[in-house]
């Protein structure tokens, strides 16, 4: 299936970022949001994001302009309803999801493909709750979308092997790199940097070493770009405990199962970058200050 059309549901941090790869390689491209007020600021973190990039003169043919012509936004799910994928961008929420997929399988023709961009949960839940599970998949793509190469294509036992075969082709139209995986709870990386993640918590608690020594250890002893508490709080602590939580639900292994300091930081609002603490303290939002927290 030679897909010319798609639409992105949700225009959050992942979905405007679909949005931007999707119109960037030439693809028309329907953004759908529930209010105006979100749509407005999805499209403009678009505009934000293609001016710098121009800035830099790493955009194709006729820039940022050409691109946002490319580029439709709405609040209606009927403007979906010719386009060849559909990708859900919504919040990580499976009864959300399915209600979502409910409505679009009603509204978009029969031969298009829906996928899910989820990080964690089960792409067969959320087909079920469609009338194509042959052409349903997941392609979970990664932050910050415009500058991660890699997208996670996620086969059911339903999907048609040429539908795994048009969304990977699909994904390196759009200058990703994809690679094919189960649906089983965290897919490839997550299923690999969650337990590496938790395991440098659970060091921590056992006094092997500081937060920074531990980071230190990562980044130049493996060749880390960061250590395990940096990326902890660049990804989000309650990300990181949500998505453990679920891959535990699955798996009842020890390696998935969240230490209770990960927790306990949670429930104290440290959640990182995001909440201004984490593992370290981020007094200005953005810039990592040396100051360890406490645990």
């Amino acid at each position: 299936m030679n897909i010319q059309r798609v639409g992105v549901v949700g225009c959050g941090l992942m979905g405007s970022g679909i949005a931007q790869v999707c119109a960037t390689a030439g693809v028309e491209t329907h953004s759908c949001e529930v209010s105006e007020e979100l749509l407005k600021k999805g499209f403009s973190s678009i505009e934000k994001s293609l001016a710098k990039l121009e800035e830099k003169g790493k955009l194709p043919g006729a820039g940022k302009d050409a691109i946002l012509k490319r580029l439709h936004c709405g609040t209606d799910l009927s403007v979906l309803a010719e386009c060849d994928l559909v990708i859900e961008a919504i919040t990580e929420n499976l009864p959300a999801k399915r209600e979502l997929f409910g409505r679009l399988d009603a509204i978009v023709n029969d031969k298009a493909i829906f996928a899910s961009n989820t990080s964690s949960l089960s792409i067969t839940e959320m087909m079920t709750a469609t009338s194509r599970p042959d052409r349903f998949i997941g392609m979970h793509f990664f932050n910050p979308v415009p500058l991660m190469p890699l997208v996670e294509i996620i086969r059911t036992l339903a999907t048609d092997p040429g539908v795994v075969d048009s969304a990977v082709a699909f994904a390196e139209k759009i200058g990703k790199a994809p690679i094919r995986t189960s649906d089983r709870a965290g897919f490839v990386v997550n299923r690999l940097l969650v337990p590496y993640l938790l395991d440098a918590v659970r060091a921590l608690e056992e006094g092997v070493g500081t937060v920074e020594d531990i980071d230190k250890g990562m980044k130049l002893g493996c060749g880390h770009p960061m250590g395990p508490f940096t990326l902890l709080d660049f990804v989000g602590l309650d990300t990181t405990y949500y998505v453990a939580n679920i891959m535990f639900e699955e798996f009842r292994e020890r390696r998935f199962a969240p230490p209770p300091l990960l927790k306990r930081m949670v429930m104290a609002g440290h959640l990182g970058k995001k909440s201004g603490k984490g593992f370290y303290d981020y007094p200005s939002g953005t810039k990592q200050s040396e100051k360890q927290k406490s645990s």
